[in-house]
């Protein structure tokens, strides 16, 4: 099995993997993201919920943690193409909500005066940035809002915060970052600022703690977790591989109950089918609303097997919700496919217009697994569900 520490070199800094310098340096974003994200929730205003156009929520937190994002990557590889979630037209139009976000930034890099302050500043990443000016960091989030992942070249992927509605209530969230080399998944890393370095299932959004963690991978590489603190004094611990032995009668599903994109059944009666004693007793495993937790738990062992086929063809994935997270799956041995058996593109865009759904269990049982899927929505009447992909 591929269990064990993150090695160390001579002198005590972590063992080098390709990608050293960019996996670096997205840890120092994303510890600075989660410190942000909790400075901003445990605040008054409870992160200053808003609604984009297309309904979804929206907080100071996403804002200001795009920009911190995207300002540290363009700086530090200035030839990359950066995605992010959010654009900055609410900010143009909203000056107080423009100069909130920016002052949530400063505070991040410890402007002001006070032993606070001068602690924020110490303690601020040498290789971070933020943006320059407000004008600067609307024009970056408005980049990573219209930007869209590209088949060739270095594309960097952002979710600020990957469930906003979980964040609000004080549970579960995730901070994403990957890294598509022509693309293709190549380094992942996820900051979970609430969830234990030893979660156990089943995991619930509920289940939070006070201090962090942050997941990695590169590919080719394995995949690593670590307490998102720097001062945590233990280092990365390789993810355990997924065991080749592990039969059907070992399946167990990460899902989510609390939101209604997946047609109606469908997850519980391919539950039911693969395993009826287990799916009898709790499903899901782990129900998480936030997608890239879902790739997390699904490293971390606390399930092994997620389906989700969604209840219309207008229906897709984002690619800031899976991009790199389903990487962390891959590298501990799991097999993501969509629900027609293809391999995910994301270089489609910013909506995966090339795949429905996901099916993602051990390679061995990822086949009984898909057809099990199919065989359910055939049997529920949508078969025009797995037909004519990708739309005209």
């Amino acid at each position: 099995m591929d269990n064990g520490t993150y090695s160390s070199g001579p002198d005590g800094n972590d063992k080098l993997l390709p990608f050293q310098r960019e996996l670096d340096v997205a840890r120092s974003a994303v510890r600075v993201a989660a410190k942000l994200s909790q400075h901003i929730i445990n605040a008054k205003d409870q992160g200053g919920v808003m609604t984009k156009d297309d309904l979804t929520p929206v907080t100071l937190a996403d804002f200001a943690i795009q920009a911190l994002l995207s300002a540290t990557i363009r700086a530090q590889f200035p030839g990359d193409r950066i995605v992010g979630e959010e654009d900055a037209s609410q900010l143009r139009t909203d000056l107080l909500l423009l100069e909130h976000v920016y002052d949530l930034l400063r505070w991040a890099t410890g402007h002001g005066d006070g032993p606070d302050a001068e602690a924020r500043r110490e303690a601020f990443p040498k290789d971070c940035r933020v943006p320059s000016s407000r004008e600067h960091m609307c024009d970056l989030i408005d980049e990573c809002g219209a930007s869209v992942p590209g088949s060739t070249g270095r594309t960097w992927i952002f979710d600020p915060i990957d469930g906003t509605k979980t964040y609000v209530r004080g549970e579960l969230y995730a901070i994403n970052i990957a890294l598509l080399v022509d693309g293709k998944q190549t380094l992942s890393v996820v900051g979970c600022p609430n969830l234990s370095i030893a979660p156990v299932a089943p995991l619930r959004d509920s289940h939070v703690h006070e201090k962090g963690t942050i997941a990695f991978a590169v590919k080719g590489s394995g995949a690593f977790v670590q307490s998102i603190g720097i001062s945590s004094g233990t280092g990365p611990i390789r993810l355990r591989h997924l065991d080749p032995s592990l039969g059907l009668e070992h399946v167990r599903f990460v899902s989510c109950t609390t939101v209604g994109s997946a047609l109606a059944g469908v997850n519980e009666e391919v539950a039911r089918r693969i395993d009826p004693v287990a799916a009898a007793v709790e499903f899901p495993t782990c129900d998480l609303l936030p997608w890239v937790l879902r790739w997390v738990a699904l490293a971390r062992g606390l399930g092994n097997t997620t389906v989700w086929i969604y209840k219309s063809k207008e229906r897709l994935g984002k690619i800031w919700d899976h991009a790199g997270a389903m990487l962390l799956f891959e590298e501990t041995g799991g097999l993501v496919t969509d629900v027609l058996g293809k391999p995910i593109d994301l270089a489609a865009g910013r909506k995966m217009e090339a795949n429905f759904g996901f099916v993602a269990a051990p390679p061995q049982l990822h086949g009984e697994v898909l057809r099990t899927a199919q065989a359910v929505v055939r049997e529920m009447g949508r078969e025009e569900l797995l037909q004519g992909w990708p739309p005209s």
